[in-house]
């Protein structure tokens, strides 16, 4: 794909459904007694939920909104030890199977590696541990710093900064369109992972390396004139 973006100096990744699956999450629900399909409801109105309040103008963490979003898509059936079971096990998420290539893609051409997400970072730290990639990332930050969710430019601009590069000089790669539109209305080159949504929607900005695996993405990116 032609673009007019340069090989990034640091990749920042999206955490949830692009580095961990959330698939875990399932048996936890069924194991309350909730229906399998409840996992994507779930996560939705979580995502709704926080985008809103940071439209708002207020703000919540990323566990607070989970609870609350768990608790209005059982109906409000659970209890909160339920819910406090499931939502605990965000920090035990595995990884995908494109994730390590893709690191050891980025860790041969010298380019840093970031988790950026907008939950709270020692969740997103514990995960990673547990999957045994967390020291192949020089930083794992949260949009929560600077209390707001992501797609904003306030949240990537705060994430570049932290990184110690301009936007230009950095990538965001995600398995959700809405961030990769967010992440280069503020400057960032994108990468786009297709395996959630299956194909970029049309009403969001075309991202600059598109594939339907984490390491295909990165190698676009990579390919990309420095």
């Amino acid at each position: 794909m032609e673009s007019a973006k340069k090989r990034p100096k640091v990749v920042f990744f999206d955490v949830f459904e692009t580095l961990l699956s959330l698939e875990p999450l399932r048996d936890r629900i069924v194991e309350v007694g909730q229906p399998a399909h409840l996992l994507e409801l779930f996560f939705a109105r979580t995502l709704r939920d926080g985008m809103a309040l940071t439209l708002a103008g207020t703000y919540e963490t990323f566990g607070a909104v989970a609870r609350s979003a768990l608790a209005q898509a059982s109906g409000w059936v659970l209890e909160d030890d339920q819910i406090e079971y499931v939502v605990s096990g965000f920090a035990e998420l595995p990884i995908h199977k494109d994730v390590t290539p893709a690191l050891d893609l980025l860790a041969d051409a010298g380019v840093r590696a970031r988790a950026f997400t907008h939950g709270q970072t020692e969740v997103v730290a514990s995960a990673l541990r547990k999957a045994g990639v967390y020291e192949r990332f020089t930083g794992v930050m949260s949009s929560a710093d600077v209390h707001t969710w992501k797609p904003p430019r306030p949240a990537y601009l705060y994430a570049c900064a932290t990184a110690g590069v301009q936007p230009h000089q950095a990538a965001l790669v995600a398995a959700h369109s809405w961030d990769t539109h967010g992440a280069g209305r503020a400057g960032l080159t994108t990468g786009f992972v297709t395996r959630l949504e299956g194909r970029v929607p049309p009403i969001v900005d075309t991202p600059d390396v598109v594939a339907e695996r984490l390491d295909e993405v990165v190698a676009g990116l990579l390919t990309l004139p420095q």
